[in-house]
């Protein structure tokens, strides 16, 4: 079959390379000069299955509003009289109960490990190389009730019978020895021994290039206008490029996404939240974290990718504004200076932001849609990175209607109907 993927992220490119392996013939639509120049360009590096968690948790509304009133406060909102935000805000706040987080959290781990396996399988059959690391990744906790509150956490990990260890202060600085260093104390932390690390915006690029030698065609700088529909069925898009074809279309646009089906009936709760980074130069390496660090107070990823530090956090509604602030920036070089002081140097850091695809319960939205045709990958949110080798495969089979390999129809659109 002839398959048009509209958008070039890790996600979108994650999926052309699977349905080309499935012996389709492919066509990639972005507007960018190439691959991952948008939420997958700067991100915190983390492939973490095991911390798959929703933002729509119990006590959650609590907690957010003392976040808004911290000094380096990890959500900022801007008032908006955006339907949609004000629509998506509630439907958040309707998916903070236990049975929904336990739900929400049991959908996103199921399908982040399967995305840590096919992975490992890819990176096997493949050799790409992303400055990956596979040395665990580590939450760590400042305050004692913090670390009293993962139970929740755990639980979920042990019906999935993903391996964790629960450390002591001692045992964080087992595994990650730069911490002796911290100015502020820890009490402990949650370290997943089979989490990865890796640069999302390397591997996407590379998987690309992969992608193209498969057969895969790639169109960058290229504009989509609206979707091509005959007949309650999508027939390909309409582009700057012209019209293209296609006998299935995966719509993979990210915060984009929602734009491009709402005049078909087909609301898709997707909205962006902003998410910033520093990219800082390590200048000792003895001194810089070994893999990933999760500052639980601010949260906050420290990560290391290669000969630099990625840090990144902040959920910010602030619509499709990609304004840098530099409050964010204050917040990120706060935790990392914090943890990592002689790591390093963050006068020399690189600021980005990025929109994060956000569903109000966390999970994304993967498979059909009522329009014949018509495949949607996306919401991913903070986790695109996480899920996208698994996300790929996943809608590669369902546009090919082979089998699965995992339980999917509650990743499907109809579970907002």
């Amino acid at each position: 079959m002839k398959v048009l993927v509209l958008g070039a992220g890790v996600v979108g490119v994650a999926s052309a390379y699977y349905l080309a392996r499935a012996g389709h013939e492919v066509t990639v639509v972005d507007r960018q000069p190439a691959a991952g120049l948008e939420t997958s360009f700067a991100n915190a590096g983390q492939v973490s299955p095991g911390y798959a968690s929703p933002w729509a948790a119990p006590g959650i509304p609590v907690k957010a509003l003392k976040w808004l009133l911290m000094r380096h406060r990890p959500l900022v909102i801007w008032p908006s009289p955006d339907p949609a935000l004000w629509r998506w805000g509630i439907s958040m706040l309707l998916n903070c109960t236990e049975a929904a987080y336990a739900r929400n959290k049991a959908r996103m781990v199921r399908l982040a490990e399967y995305s840590r396996d096919c992975l490992i399988a890819l990176r096997d059959e493949t050799g790409i190389a992303y400055d990956d690391r596979q040395r665990g990744t580590l939450q760590l906790f400042r305050t004692q009730k913090q670390l009293d509150h993962i139970g929740s956490d755990t639980a979920v990990l042990d019906q999935y019978q993903v391996p964790y260890e629960v450390l002591d202060a001692k045992g964080c600085i087992g595994a990650e020895p730069a911490l002796a260093t911290a100015r502020e104390g820890f009490v402990g932390g949650l370290r997943l021994p089979n989490d990865e690390t890796g640069d999302a915006h390397y591997f996407t690029q590379r998987l690309a290039a992969i992608a193209e030698g498969l057969g895969v065609k790639f169109l960058y700088g290229t504009t989509i206008g609206s979707l091509r529909v005959e007949g309650g069925a999508v027939t390909g898009a309409e582009t700057s490029a012209g019209t293209l074809t296609a006998d299935r279309t995966v719509l993979a646009l990210g915060s984009y996404s929602p734009q491009l089906v709402a005049n078909y009936g087909i609301k898709l709760p997707v909205y962006p939240v902003k998410g910033y980074s520093i990219t800082v130069p390590i200048t000792d390496a003895d001194a810089a974290p070994v893999s990933t660090v999760m500052d639980e107070t601010y949260k906050v990823a420290i990560t290391r990718l290669g000969d630099r530090i990625r840090v990144g956090g902040t959920a910010e509604l602030a619509g499709f504004s990609h304004t840098l602030r530099e409050p964010r920036r204050a917040t990120l070089v706060q935790s990392v200076t914090d943890l990592f002081p002689r790591g390093g140097d963050v006068s020399k850091a690189t600021f980005w932001t990025g929109l994060r695809p956000m569903t109000p319960d966390g999970t994304p939205v993967i498979g059909p849609t009522k329009l014949a045709n018509l495949f949607l990958n996306t919401g991913h949110g903070t986790l695109g990175w996480t899920m996208a080798c698994g996300s790929g495969r996943l809608l590669a089979d369902l546009v090919s209607d082979a089998r699965p390999n995992i339980q999917h129809d509650d990743l499907a659109i109809t579970r907002y109907a």
